[in-house]
Protein backbone atom coordinates (compact mmCIF):
# COMPACT_ATOMS: atom_id res chain seq x y z
CA UNK A 1 0.00 0.00 0.00
CA UNK A 2 1.16 3.36 -0.85
CA UNK A 3 1.70 5.97 1.92
CA UNK A 4 0.06 8.28 0.00
CA UNK A 5 -2.07 8.21 -3.41
CA UNK A 6 -3.28 11.76 -4.75
CA UNK A 7 -6.07 12.19 -7.82
CA UNK A 8 -6.49 14.65 -9.48
CA UNK A 9 -6.56 16.58 -6.55
CA UNK A 10 -8.24 20.06 -7.82
CA UNK A 11 -8.53 23.15 -5.40
CA UNK A 12 -10.14 26.77 -5.71
CA UNK A 13 -9.83 30.00 -4.00
CA UNK A 14 -12.38 31.78 -5.75
CA UNK A 15 -11.12 32.53 -9.32
CA UNK A 16 -7.48 31.42 -8.07
CA UNK A 17 -6.68 28.11 -9.19
CA UNK A 18 -4.29 26.80 -6.18
CA UNK A 19 -4.06 23.21 -7.61
CA UNK A 20 -4.57 22.00 -10.80
CA UNK A 21 -5.30 18.34 -11.86
CA UNK A 22 -2.46 17.26 -9.31
CA UNK A 23 -2.08 13.10 -9.38
CA UNK A 24 0.92 11.54 -7.59
CA UNK A 25 1.74 9.27 -5.22
CA UNK A 26 4.47 8.63 -2.34
CA UNK A 27 5.85 5.27 -1.30
CA UNK A 28 5.72 3.98 2.75
CA UNK A 29 9.26 4.70 3.89
CA UNK A 30 10.00 7.41 1.43
CA UNK A 31 11.25 10.89 1.34
CA UNK A 32 9.60 12.50 -0.94
CA UNK A 33 10.22 16.19 -1.39
CA UNK A 34 7.71 19.01 -3.57
CA UNK A 35 10.17 21.70 -5.42
CA UNK A 36 8.72 25.14 -6.00
CA UNK A 37 8.53 28.31 -5.95
CA UNK A 38 6.39 30.29 -3.30
CA UNK A 39 2.79 30.08 -4.88
CA UNK A 40 3.70 26.98 -6.23
CA UNK A 41 0.49 25.24 -4.57
CA UNK A 42 2.66 22.94 -2.01
CA UNK A 43 1.18 24.84 1.18
CA UNK A 44 -2.60 24.28 -0.08
CA UNK A 45 -1.56 20.61 -1.07
CA UNK A 46 0.06 20.04 2.20
CA UNK A 47 -3.23 21.23 3.99
CA UNK A 48 -5.15 18.99 1.60
CA UNK A 49 -3.28 15.62 3.25
CA UNK A 50 -3.31 16.80 6.76
CA UNK A 51 -7.21 17.57 6.14
CA UNK A 52 -7.07 21.13 7.01
CA UNK A 53 -8.81 21.48 3.67
CA UNK A 54 -11.36 19.96 1.82
CA UNK A 55 -10.41 19.39 -2.05
CA UNK A 56 -12.59 21.41 -4.65
CA UNK A 57 -12.08 18.44 -6.45
CA UNK A 58 -10.00 14.98 -6.55
CA UNK A 59 -9.60 12.35 -4.01
CA UNK A 60 -5.91 11.91 -1.79
CA UNK A 61 -5.91 8.83 0.51
CA UNK A 62 -2.45 8.93 3.13
CA UNK A 63 -2.35 4.87 3.83
CA UNK A 64 -5.84 3.82 2.49
CA UNK A 65 -7.70 6.91 4.57
CA UNK A 66 -9.69 9.14 2.78
CA UNK A 67 -8.49 12.74 3.83
CA UNK A 68 -12.15 13.52 4.13
CA UNK A 69 -14.39 11.03 5.37
CA UNK A 70 -11.24 9.37 7.59
CA UNK A 71 -9.76 12.96 8.84
CA UNK A 72 -10.48 11.76 12.68
CA UNK A 73 -8.69 8.95 12.15
CA UNK A 74 -5.76 10.30 10.27
CA UNK A 75 -5.22 13.08 12.40
CA UNK A 76 -3.87 10.48 14.98
CA UNK A 77 -1.40 9.23 12.63
CA UNK A 78 0.09 12.43 10.75
CA UNK A 79 2.88 14.70 12.25
CA UNK A 80 2.61 18.09 10.28
CA UNK A 81 5.10 21.23 10.64
CA UNK A 82 3.17 24.41 8.90
CA UNK A 83 5.61 26.66 7.23
CA UNK A 84 4.88 29.50 9.86
CA UNK A 85 6.13 28.78 13.49
CA UNK A 86 2.72 27.88 15.26
CA UNK A 87 3.20 26.82 18.66
CA UNK A 88 3.05 28.64 21.37
CA UNK A 89 4.56 30.81 22.19
CA UNK A 90 4.22 32.42 25.86
CA UNK A 91 4.55 28.47 26.48
CA UNK A 92 8.37 27.18 27.48
CA UNK A 93 9.92 24.59 25.15
CA UNK A 94 9.13 21.77 27.62
CA UNK A 95 5.66 23.17 27.85
CA UNK A 96 4.79 23.27 24.78
CA UNK A 97 6.00 19.43 24.56
CA UNK A 98 3.86 18.70 27.12
CA UNK A 99 1.22 19.84 25.63
CA UNK A 100 1.17 18.00 22.45
CA UNK A 101 2.11 15.02 23.81
CA UNK A 102 -0.97 14.98 26.13
CA UNK A 103 -3.79 15.67 23.18
CA UNK A 104 -2.55 12.79 21.42
CA UNK A 105 -2.40 10.68 24.58
CA UNK A 106 1.21 9.76 24.95
CA UNK A 107 3.77 11.76 27.22
CA UNK A 108 7.32 12.87 26.76
CA UNK A 109 8.62 9.98 28.41
CA UNK A 110 7.35 7.46 25.81
CA UNK A 111 8.68 8.82 23.00
CA UNK A 112 11.73 10.06 24.33
CA UNK A 113 14.21 7.93 22.14
CA UNK A 114 12.38 9.34 18.61
CA UNK A 115 13.23 13.12 19.35
CA UNK A 116 16.10 12.26 21.34
CA UNK A 117 18.75 13.81 18.34
CA UNK A 118 16.58 16.71 17.83
CA UNK A 119 15.51 17.38 21.19
CA UNK A 120 18.40 17.01 23.14
CA UNK A 121 20.02 20.10 21.35
CA UNK A 122 17.71 22.22 22.41
CA UNK A 123 16.20 21.06 25.74
CA UNK A 124 19.39 23.08 27.84
CA UNK A 125 17.01 25.75 27.21
CA UNK A 126 13.57 23.45 28.00
CA UNK A 127 12.71 26.16 30.39
CA UNK A 128 12.81 29.29 27.67
CA UNK A 129 9.52 30.92 26.17
CA UNK A 130 9.26 29.11 22.55
CA UNK A 131 8.45 33.17 21.64
CA UNK A 132 12.41 33.75 22.69
CA UNK A 133 14.38 31.12 20.28
CA UNK A 134 16.18 31.20 17.77
CA UNK A 135 15.00 30.49 13.88
CA UNK A 136 16.49 27.16 14.24
CA UNK A 137 15.86 26.13 17.95
CA UNK A 138 12.24 27.01 16.76
CA UNK A 139 12.33 24.73 13.90
CA UNK A 140 13.99 21.77 16.00
CA UNK A 141 11.08 22.30 18.89
CA UNK A 142 8.34 21.89 15.75
CA UNK A 143 9.61 18.94 14.38
CA UNK A 144 9.81 17.68 18.14
CA UNK A 145 6.11 18.55 18.41
CA UNK A 146 5.12 17.29 15.42
CA UNK A 147 6.53 13.94 16.17
CA UNK A 148 6.09 13.60 20.08
CA UNK A 149 2.90 10.78 19.62
CA UNK A 150 5.17 8.64 16.65
CA UNK A 151 3.20 9.70 13.60
CA UNK A 152 3.35 7.00 10.20
CA UNK A 153 3.86 10.19 8.32
CA UNK A 154 5.52 13.30 8.57
CA UNK A 155 4.48 16.45 6.28
CA UNK A 156 6.53 19.35 6.61
CA UNK A 157 5.59 22.59 4.51
CA UNK A 158 9.05 24.72 3.57
CA UNK A 159 10.54 24.03 7.56
CA UNK A 160 14.03 25.80 6.59
CA UNK A 161 12.71 28.89 5.03
CA UNK A 162 14.83 31.69 6.81
CA UNK A 163 16.89 29.18 8.25
CA UNK A 164 20.35 29.79 8.42
CA UNK A 165 22.68 27.48 6.42
CA UNK A 166 23.98 25.64 9.74
CA UNK A 167 20.66 24.74 10.89
CA UNK A 168 19.57 23.54 7.46
CA UNK A 169 22.57 21.13 7.17
CA UNK A 170 21.53 19.83 10.65
CA UNK A 171 17.76 19.48 10.03
CA UNK A 172 18.46 17.64 6.62
CA UNK A 173 20.59 15.14 8.93
CA UNK A 174 17.54 14.81 11.35
CA UNK A 175 14.77 14.14 8.65
CA UNK A 176 17.27 11.33 7.35
CA UNK A 177 17.56 9.75 10.76
CA UNK A 178 13.95 9.79 10.76
CA UNK A 179 13.75 8.17 7.25
CA UNK A 180 15.43 5.01 8.83
CA UNK A 181 12.68 4.59 11.69
CA UNK A 182 10.14 4.07 9.07
CA UNK A 183 8.47 7.19 9.07
CA UNK A 184 7.08 8.19 5.54
CA UNK A 185 8.49 11.83 4.99
CA UNK A 186 6.90 14.62 2.51
CA UNK A 187 8.89 17.96 2.50
CA UNK A 188 8.35 21.03 0.56
CA UNK A 189 11.12 23.37 -0.30
CA UNK A 190 11.51 26.81 -2.53
CA UNK A 191 15.82 25.28 -1.82
CA UNK A 192 16.94 23.25 -5.12
CA UNK A 193 19.94 21.89 -3.29
CA UNK A 194 17.11 20.55 -0.65
CA UNK A 195 15.36 18.16 -3.43
CA UNK A 196 19.25 16.01 -3.71
CA UNK A 197 18.67 14.59 -0.61
CA UNK A 198 15.12 13.48 -1.37
CA UNK A 199 14.63 9.97 -3.06
CA UNK A 200 12.11 11.22 -5.42
CA UNK A 201 11.03 14.84 -6.14
CA UNK A 202 8.03 16.60 -7.76
CA UNK A 203 8.53 19.80 -9.71
CA UNK A 204 5.34 22.24 -9.21
CA UNK A 205 4.52 25.15 -10.40
CA UNK A 206 1.71 27.55 -10.74
CA UNK A 207 -0.69 24.37 -9.35
CA UNK A 208 0.81 21.75 -11.83
CA UNK A 209 2.76 19.13 -11.81
CA UNK A 210 5.87 19.46 -13.99
CA UNK A 211 7.87 16.03 -13.13
CA UNK A 212 8.15 13.10 -10.46
CA UNK A 213 11.37 11.11 -10.59
CA UNK A 214 14.50 11.07 -8.69
CA UNK A 215 17.33 14.00 -8.54
CA UNK A 216 18.99 12.19 -10.51
CA UNK A 217 17.04 10.86 -13.54
CA UNK A 218 15.45 14.52 -13.20
CA UNK A 219 18.52 15.97 -13.92
CA UNK A 220 19.47 13.85 -16.75
CA UNK A 221 16.24 14.68 -18.38
CA UNK A 222 17.51 18.16 -19.50
CA UNK A 223 17.02 17.62 -23.42
CA UNK A 224 20.45 19.82 -24.80
CA UNK A 225 23.92 20.81 -23.89
CA UNK A 226 24.19 23.16 -21.31
CA UNK A 227 27.48 25.70 -20.51
CA UNK A 228 28.14 28.29 -18.04
CA UNK A 229 29.44 31.63 -18.91
CA UNK A 230 31.46 33.81 -16.69
CA UNK A 231 32.58 37.05 -16.69
CA UNK A 232 33.18 39.96 -13.83
CA UNK A 233 30.15 42.17 -15.29
CA UNK A 234 28.29 39.69 -14.87
CA UNK A 235 25.21 41.79 -15.38
CA UNK A 236 26.42 43.26 -18.67
CA UNK A 237 27.56 39.53 -19.77
CA UNK A 238 23.77 38.82 -19.11
CA UNK A 239 22.30 41.38 -21.21
CA UNK A 240 25.17 41.04 -23.91
CA UNK A 241 23.99 37.38 -24.41
CA UNK A 242 19.94 38.10 -24.32
CA UNK A 243 20.64 40.77 -26.93
CA UNK A 244 23.53 38.44 -29.28
CA UNK A 245 21.24 38.73 -32.49
CA UNK A 246 20.63 35.72 -34.98
CA UNK A 247 23.19 36.98 -37.47
CA UNK A 248 25.90 36.75 -35.15
CA UNK A 249 25.57 32.93 -34.99
CA UNK A 250 23.84 32.90 -38.60
CA UNK A 251 20.89 31.15 -37.16
CA UNK A 252 17.44 31.89 -37.40
CA UNK A 253 16.07 31.00 -33.58
CA UNK A 254 19.55 32.14 -31.60
CA UNK A 255 18.04 34.09 -29.05
CA UNK A 256 15.28 31.39 -28.61
CA UNK A 257 18.49 28.94 -28.34
CA UNK A 258 20.68 30.47 -26.18
CA UNK A 259 18.18 30.53 -23.62
CA UNK A 260 20.29 33.02 -20.87
CA UNK A 261 19.98 32.38 -17.32
CA UNK A 262 21.38 33.97 -14.41
CA UNK A 263 22.98 31.58 -12.02
CA UNK A 264 25.68 32.68 -9.24
CA UNK A 265 28.80 34.09 -10.82
CA UNK A 266 27.34 32.88 -14.19
CA UNK A 267 25.00 32.57 -16.62
CA UNK A 268 24.18 29.51 -18.53
CA UNK A 269 22.89 29.32 -22.10
CA UNK A 270 22.03 26.55 -24.65
CA UNK A 271 23.92 26.77 -28.04
CA UNK A 272 22.06 26.15 -31.44
CA UNK A 273 23.34 22.96 -33.03
CA UNK A 274 26.43 22.93 -34.66
CA UNK A 275 27.29 26.24 -32.78
CA UNK A 276 30.83 26.40 -31.15
CA UNK A 277 31.64 27.85 -27.89
CA UNK A 278 34.17 30.09 -29.40
CA UNK A 279 31.76 31.98 -31.41
CA UNK A 280 29.89 33.23 -28.16
CA UNK A 281 33.48 34.14 -26.62
CA UNK A 282 34.17 36.31 -30.21
CA UNK A 283 30.59 37.70 -30.31
CA UNK A 284 31.39 38.89 -25.92
CA UNK A 285 34.77 39.99 -27.35
CA UNK A 286 32.85 42.56 -29.80
CA UNK A 287 30.53 43.43 -27.39
CA UNK A 288 32.87 44.78 -24.67
CA UNK A 289 33.18 41.58 -22.85
CA UNK A 290 36.91 40.15 -23.39
CA UNK A 291 38.11 37.86 -21.42
CA UNK A 292 35.22 35.71 -20.68
CA UNK A 293 35.23 31.89 -20.26
CA UNK A 294 32.12 29.15 -21.83
CA UNK A 295 32.31 25.68 -20.08
CA UNK A 296 30.16 22.88 -20.68
CA UNK A 297 28.49 21.73 -17.16
CA UNK A 298 26.31 18.92 -16.28
CA UNK A 299 22.55 20.75 -15.72
CA UNK A 300 21.21 21.07 -12.17
CA UNK A 301 17.53 20.50 -11.27
CA UNK A 302 17.18 24.65 -11.36
CA UNK A 303 17.75 24.31 -15.09
CA UNK A 304 15.16 21.31 -15.42
CA UNK A 305 13.09 23.52 -13.95
CA UNK A 306 13.43 26.62 -16.07
CA UNK A 307 12.63 24.24 -19.38
CA UNK A 308 10.26 22.47 -18.02
CA UNK A 309 8.04 25.96 -17.24
CA UNK A 310 9.13 27.07 -20.56
CA UNK A 311 7.47 24.67 -22.19
CA UNK A 312 4.51 24.99 -20.19
CA UNK A 313 4.41 28.17 -21.63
Amino acid sequence: MAAVEAYNITHRYGKVTALDDVTFNVNDGELFGFIGPDGAGKTTLFRIAVTLIIPSAGRMTLFGLNTVSNYRELRNIIGYMPGRFSLYQDLSVEENLNFYATIFGTTLKENYHLIEPIYRQIEPYKKRIAGKLSGGMKQKLALSCALIHRPKILILDEPTTGVDAVSRTEFWEMLAGLKHEGITIIVSTPYMDEALRCDRIALIQTGKILGIDTPDNIRRSYGQKLYAVKHPGKYKLLTSLRSLSAEVLAKADTLYALNPEPFGDSVHINLPEGTEPETILKALETAGLPGATITEIVPGIEDVFLELMKSEQ
